[in-house]
């Protein structure tokens, strides 16, 4: 879906650093930088208030009308985020204030729909994109792209110029490059054993099972020297 907008109300962000932002986090809010046609402005954002506007109907390509401690409204989008590796909430965010009259690049999620016929015969299905690079006004930058691999069979593939589009989306991904495909499944083989050596193993065996066991440590007993074995004078 695109054409969604959501109002961000953010606050100033007086203190920087690593410390500061910890500090923010255990808070519940999280540190950010809005970008704009003057210099970049430090903000916080409302961890629920943030969380509430990127998982909505525009998804993370929703325009975010930002305001900062009551002031005008910027036009902005998600630039970039960071998560934290164990816990995997945002702990960083960059926000681009836009002109809706403008196109801007996006990143779309490419999801794939349906069964296909393929999989259902014992093939394997790879999808070797999940995302599109594509160019569209802010407001026409839908939240995610579907693909309906229902039709492809054994040995089959899909190129994402076969994606449909919205209408005002423009593809900047090569359209000859391959997304998804359906291949056999691998089997793996055992290698064949060597000329002869089925031979050479019985002979082993048949050697191994003749011999008696010998304990560990066991052996031919060392000779005894001469001086040990020599009469006393």
């Amino acid at each position: 879906m695109a054409g969604e907008r959501v109002k961000l109300v953010v606050q100033n962000r007086a203190i920087l650093g690593s410390a500061e932002s910890r500090r923010l986090r255990r808070h519940g809010l999280i540190p950010g930088v809005l970008y704009g046609k003057d210099a970049p402005v430090a903000i916080t954002i409302p961890e629920r208030a943030l969380r509430t506007a990127l998982t909505g109907a525009g998804g993370l390509n929703a325009v975010l009308d930002v305001v900062v401690e009551g002031g005008a409204t910027h036009s902005s989008v998600l630039k970039e985020y960071q998560l934290d590796k164990v816990r995997g909430t945002v702990t960083h965010v960059d926000l681009q204030e836009v002109r809706l009259d403008q196109p801007i690049h996006a990143t779309v999620p490419l999801h794939l729909t349906g069964e296909s016929v393929g999989a259902k015969e014992g093939g394997v299905l790879n999808q070797v994109l999940t995302e599109l690079n594509v160019e569209a006004l802010p407001m026409e930058v839908p939240a995610s792209v579907d693909f309906d691999i229902s039709a492809l069979h054994l040995g089959d593939s899909a190129h994402l110029s076969q994606v449909a589009l919205p209408d005002g989306v423009t593809l900047l991904d090569d359209g000859d490059t391959v997304f998804v495909a359906v291949t056999q499944p691998t089997r793996e083989v055992e290698p064949e054993p060597a000329e002869g050596a089925e031979a050479e193993e019985g002979v082993e065996g048949e050697a191994a099972e003749g011999e008696e066991p010998t304990a560990e440590g066991d052996g031919e007993a060392a000779p005894e020297s001469d001086a040990e074995s020599a009469p006393e004078a």
